[in-house]
């Protein structure tokens, strides 16, 4: 997770053991909303993400480029909701939708590389745009009264449909392609909230990539990594 957004968790964690301990005298709201054997909704949320990236152990490539760094960048989402209830406190979650991501990363070249390649880039943003289908299974603490903690679980399967993976690459222009699917497990931590029409929830979630997204070309960009997985976090809110 991000550092900065550390405090922003604590904070959120917070207001929500406030609100459930000031809940105990308050009215409860759909009563029987969890009782439903399927239910539906909708969540839209914020998301940082980066690569998960490895150094490569080529003498050759690290006699030109000291490293490369990939850095937490801003994006969106936004997905349905199919809750389908298999007992009091657990529930199996599709949740399809789209995620828009961009990746920061670094290049740091060495200084005899750079004087005869000055043209090479030290920052370069890849974006993607996916269409995800997460299958998760939440598992719900006791109720009370209008407030309701869980825990997440579960992976997703994406498609990027911004992928340059079929794109000609060149050593006059190189591009970082990726591989157009990419496989995460998640996990996170929620809290529900029911208010007198609608149960709403607040969701923290990371979720991390199994695949290696890199296309091996051959560049210095590529070729200064040897493994380039996925790594997200989302802050999520639902309205069911």
């Amino acid at each position: 997770m991000p550092r900065y957004l550390n405090r922003i968790v604590l904070l959120l964690f917070w207001l929500f053991c406030t609100q459930a301990l000031m809940a105990q005298n308050s009215p409860v709201h759909l009563g029987k909303f969890d009782e439903r054997l399927l239910h539906w909704g909708i969540q839209v949320g914020y998301t940082q993400s980066k690569f998960d990236l490895h150094y490569t152990d080529d003498d050759a490539v690290r006699e030109n480029i000291l490293g490369t760094t990939s850095y937490y960048s801003p994006g969106f989402h936004i997905n349905i909701i199919g809750d389908l209830r298999l007992g009091d406190h657990l529930n199996l979650r599709l949740l399809p939708g789209i995620t828009l991501i961009s990746r920061d990363m670094a290049f740091h070249w060495s200084d005899s590389y750079t004087s005869t390649h000055w043209n090479y880039d030290t920052q370069r943003t890849v974006e993607s745009v996916y269409g995800e289908v997460p299958v998760e299974f939440k598992f719900r603490a006791m109720r009370y009264t209008d407030f309701r903690p869980y825990l997440i679980m579960g992976a997703s399967w994406g498609h990027d449909f911004a992928s340059l993976f079929k794109n000609k690459n060149n050593n006059d222009e190189s591009i970082i392609r990726l591989n157009t699917s990419d496989l995460r497990y998640s996990m996170g931590v929620g809290f529900d909230f029911f208010l007198p029409y609608v149960k709403f929830a607040i969701e923290l979630k990371m979720a991390f990539g199994i695949v290696d997204l890199r296309v091996a070309d051959d560049d210095l960009y590529t070729l200064s990594t040897t493994d380039m997985k996925s790594r997200t976090f989302m802050l999520s809110f639902t309205f069911e």
